[in-house]
């Protein structure tokens, strides 16, 4: 009999409040869809306990980051960036992430934000450890922070990518891949009109849970076991079988996660 292939979630705030009614069955239902990896990226030091308590209830599935989240990159971000520097030296983490810019919220801390971006892209190399990038009414910015940075051993993903096809390469040309999630099943996200272009080599599943959740489910909580429906787009979007989706994007996250 053939097993299933794993699906991987490169990107799950599985830590969220929202959750804390039903975090264990919201597991199960994931696990129960082929869900088994689940990659979770940091906010800011108030989240790390919620985090470490997540990984110790499922350690074979959660996988954690560290890093401050662009929005709230504020007065004290070298405070925040100082904890996580403390962090990296106690222990493992797979990514440094999520980081970038976002002006959608603020734009009052554009610099503090790039220069958080640009620190933390710096402690990436230290460790040698792959970026998750946020990325949101910034594309320039963050663009300008990687042009200064781009080097053989930066490497990552473009969380939630949104942007146009010309922006899609401008992310690959600097070792990127595409974190995709419920945006493409949306109408008027767009991504879906060239996806198809874009070499599944560099596409990663996610789902940003419990935010932008996937059509039939937009405008609910979002969470893990939804990816499926992902899948399900991009199967249509490529012309191949979930099955194949679910096995080359979750080889892709083996190659950026090292696990």
């Amino acid at each position: 009999m053939e097993t299933k292939p794993i699906i991987t979630d490169t990107h799950a705030h599985l830590y969220s409040e929202e959750f804390d009614q039903d975090r264990d069955e919201m597991m199960q239902r994931a696990l129960a869809a082929g869900v088994t990896r689940f990659f979770i990226p940091a906010i800011d030091s108030a989240y790390t306990e919620a985090m470490y308590d997540l990984e110790q209830k499922y350690p074979e599935n959660v996988f954690l980051m560290t890093g401050v989240h662009p929005t709230h990159v504020k007065d004290n971000y070298l405070d925040e960036l100082q904890f996580v520097e403390e962090e990296l030296k106690k222990r493992k983490f797979y990514a440094i992430g999520e980081i970038g810019v976002d002006l959608y919220w603020d734009k009052t801390h554009l610099k503090e934000q790039q220069l958080a971006f640009k620190r933390q892209i710096q402690l990436a190399k230290e460790y040698q450890l792959p970026i998750v990038i946020h990325c949101r009414d910034a594309f320039d910015e963050v663009f300008a922070v990687l042009e200064e940075e781009k080097s053989a051993d930066l490497f990552g993903i473009f969380h939630c990518f949104s942007g146009t096809y010309e922006q899609s390469l401008q992310a690959l040309s600097y070792n990127m891949k595409l974190g995709i999630g419920g945006v493409v099943t949306f109408k008027n996200g767009k991504i879906d009109q060239f996806l198809n272009k874009i070499d599944l080599k560099h596409i990663v599943l996610e789902t940003d849970a419990p935010y932008l959740a996937p059509v039939p489910f937009r405008g609910k909580r979002n969470e893990s076991s939804y990816l499926v429906n992902v899948i399900d787009k991009l199967s249509h979007i490529y012309g191949i079988s979930a099955e194949e989706i679910a096995k080359i994007t979750t080889e892709n996250s083996k190659a950026i996660f090292g696990i």
